[in-house]
């Protein structure tokens, strides 16, 4: 980005950053918040209405970091494999296990308990070190920063067993899978089944349970995405403004997200639909009995049950648009005027309408799609072609987008009259 001054633009940057950063302290001193450090116990997450002056700052540091970067190191930067080395193997060996918190390890003792050589574990220890995962007090002794311990989290070591087992064996076949089949959106015709002996990624976990584990287990590092997790998606809609109404959650896993509104929202009640498999041994407590029940339904299957509203919660994304379409279908049987489809799903933004940190993380999520699925993140006009596509009863009402969250909420009516009209 150029400047528009005759001031260059790494001096505008670093005043940008010295303003933003004084500003994020302020706000921190004045909360009674500790300031960002990678100190075992430094924060690690940050108060919501300091989203956009933390995106700022992080636009701007990057944006500073990459400039002064010279092209080839910063085309290194973006492709450097090698990282997720270090994160899987300090995960699979345990290494990060072996830290006590508070305290410090010998690289001698990981040498001796994982087996490797001392050279070996010097290592990785030291490109973990290199990316703030762990630290290196003084010589050759490990301790904990705050993201090697929030990475000690079973579901973020399940997470980066599953980035290296699946996702990179994956991922190094996406562009083969492009050049076989570039306009393909078949699920089997992907990086993923090219990697997998020609299986789609829901037969592979159908048919290998430890990975379906690893996968489901990595699946909750999801929880810390910013307005991804389970516990945020009461604040993504004005769910009290529904009033006393029945809700069917769609492809509902396990009931946590019913389980969550069901208790701030008194007036609601709750189906939750998902196959056998997965809802088998799902328990409601005491005091959401009678509002929350579980109900076997095969995902594309005819929609039997009448409610007010049937939410989705990021189950569209993962089907293309002939199967997205079908799944919709299957619950006009049910449908009556003024009943609503709340999608939970992510909804792209275009191109520089969003902090660059932010179109990272989603650019990068809709090329996993890509990986495992051969679908797509849909902007909002593809949104509307799929539910024209449905039925043109489906009316897409309104999109509600919390900020910071990566997710959108797509309020659906379905409107009888407009069809007759």
């Amino acid at each position: 980005m150029a400047s528009s001054t005759n001031t260059p633009r790494i001096v505008e940057l670093a005043a940008q950053i010295s303003a933003s950063v004084n500003e994020f302290q302020k706000r921190l001193s004045d909360q009674g918040l500790p300031s960002p450090t990678f100190d075992e116990d430094g924060p690690q997450t940050f108060p919501e209405d300091m989203y956009s002056l933390r995106a700022q700052i992080l636009d701007a540091t990057a944006e500073l970091n990459e400039v002064l970067t010279e092209p080839l190191m910063l085309i290194f930067k973006f492709a450097a494999i090698s990282n997720l080395i270090s994160l899987d193997t300090v995960c699979r060996l345990g290494i990060l296990d072996m830290v006590p918190a508070g305290g410090k390890v010998s690289f001698a003792d990981v040498s001796k308990k994982t087996g490797l050589p001392h050279a070996e574990a010097r290592r990785l220890l030291r490109h973990a070190i290199a990316m703030r995962v762990l630290q290196e007090p003084e010589p050759e002794m490990a301790a904990h920063t705050n993201v090697s311990k929030f990475m000690s989290l079973p579901h973020i070591q399940a997470w980066a067993k599953f980035e290296g087992k699946d996702t990179w064996p994956a991922c190094a076949r996406v562009a083969d899978a492009i050049e076989k089949w570039p306009a393909s959106d078949d699920i089997t015709e992907t990086g993923f089944a090219l990697a997998n002996g020609g299986k789609s990624v829901f037969e592979v976990l159908q048919s290998d349970p430890q990975r379906a584990m690893r996968f489901g287990a990595g699946m909750g590092s999801i929880d810390h995405v910013p307005g991804c997790g389970d516990m945020v998606v009461k604040k993504a809609y004005d769910w009290a403004s529904l009033g006393d109404v029945y809700i069917v959650n769609v492809g509902g896993s396990r009931g946590a997200v019913a389980m969550d509104l069901a208790k701030h929202f008194e007036k609601t009640k709750f189906l939750v639909q998902d196959g056998p498999m997965m809802i088998k041994g799902a328990e409601v407590p005491e005091e959401l009995k009678g509002r929350v029940d579980f109900m076997e339904h095969e995902l594309f299957a005819p929609q039997t049950v009448q409610a007010n509203v049937y939410f989705f919660r990021m189950t569209l994304r993962n089907w293309n648009d002939k199967n997205a379409v079908n799944l919709l279908k299957a619950q006009v049987p049910a449908l009556r005027s003024g009943t609503k489809l709340l999608i939970q799903d992510k909804c792209m933004t275009p191109p520089n309408t969003v902090p660059i940190s932010e179109e990272r993380v989603q650019r990068a999520i809709d090329m996993s799609l890509k990986t495992f699925f051969n679908s797509r993140d849909r902007y909002l006009d593809d949104w509307k072609a799929l539910l024209a596509a449905a039925d043109e009863r489906f009316v897409l009402h309104k999109v509600v987008q919390v900020e910071g969250s990566h997710l959108s909420m797509l309020e659906v009516h379905w409107d009888v009259p407009s069809a007759q009209a």
